[in-house]
């Protein structure tokens, strides 16, 4: 029997595979079954930590805003300015009340003295 001469095809899906895991090491980036494997792995862990990533940067802001806003007074805190914000209907996210506790402490001061009276 005549041996067949196959296609570029696989030949093209094996070379994206290994363009991907180019950077793994060691048979990762070069057998193209393990790469495969990581392939796959490497986009779950992407896809998975982009929704931790979010979690964790929404923690950070909150804990920058709380942390300037106990300075401010003894009796207030991050929820107290939260709640009062939505009441006053000043809708600044948390991303752009953190910039502003680590920036201008004394603006986000101003700010939460004004949302109270």
């Amino acid at each position: 029997m005549t041996r067949v001469r196959r296609g570029y095809i696989a030949r093209r899906r094996r070379t994206k595979i290994r363009l991907f895991a180019a950077t793994f090491r060691g048979a990762h980036s070069r057998l193209t079954r393990a790469a495969t494997q990581q392939k796959m792995r490497a986009l779950v862990s992407a896809h998975r930590d982009r929704g931790k990533q979010k979690r964790d940067f929404r923690r950070l802001w909150i804990t920058r805003i709380n942390a300037v806003t106990r300075e401010n007074g003894v009796c207030y805190s991050y929820s107290r300015l939260m709640h009062n914000l939505y009441k006053r209907q000043l809708l600044l996210n948390r991303k752009i009340l953190a910039q502003i506790a680590i920036l201008n402490k004394n603006c986000l001061h101003i700010i939460s003295n004004e949302i109270i009276k």
